[in-house]
């Protein structure tokens, strides 16, 4: 299938007969890209597809507003990244589980998850990073996992990049004090 640039799904949209058709390769281009980056925040594989159909379907109602000041693909990150954090919020809540005892369920649920396919030292980098405080968590496996630029992740997060370097920096350093306890 031809991948469009994010120009042509756009201008597709904009034609009212082919409006439908731009939804389908907007979704195609980017929905594994937004799988993956929504697991990493919601961990479970169920919930990410239900995050990730949110997302879409949010991105389908608002794509008539979207102004392009920014690129489609940071548009579309800030959108699954807040339907991810909101669904966390939401499931604390729904659970009445304290924010430290949700990253234990979620490291619990990583344990159990079949379609992880990780080895015993990627676990172990995994339960590390679910110690680390929601924004963190975006931000260190927004830089190392995908080695977003820090100018991307600030239009994203809409924050400052100097704010995002600190927060990884802390991140990491967490990650790595982790790891040499356990």
């Amino acid at each position: 299938m031809q991948e469009y640039s994010d120009e042509e799904i756009l201008e597709m949209y904009r034609n009212e007969d082919s409006r439908n058709l731009s939804l389908h390769y907007l979704f195609k281009k980017y929905e594994v890209k937004l799988y993956w980056h929504i697991r990493k925040i919601v961990i479970d594989h169920d919930d990410t597809d239900d995050v990730l159909q949110n997302s879409f379907i949010k991105v389908w109602k608002a794509l008539g507003n979207f102004k392009e000041d920014s690129k489609l693909y940071t548009w579309l990150y800030r959108i699954a990244t807040n339907e991810s954090i909101d669904f966390l919020r939401k499931k604390k809540r729904a659970n009445l589980i304290s924010i430290n005892s949700i990253e234990y369920e979620l490291g619990k649920t990583l344990e159990s998850d079949p379609y992880y396919k990780g080895d015993e030292i990627q676990m172990k980098l995994q339960k590390a990073v679910l110690t680390l405080p929601e924004k963190q968590r975006i931000v260190f496996n927004m830089r190392y996992y995908d080695e977003t630029p820090y100018q991307q992740m600030a239009e994203i997060l809409e924050t400052s990049e100097g704010a995002l370097k600190a927060s990884y920096h802390i991140a990491a350093k967490k990650v790595e004090e982790f790891l040499l306890k356990h």
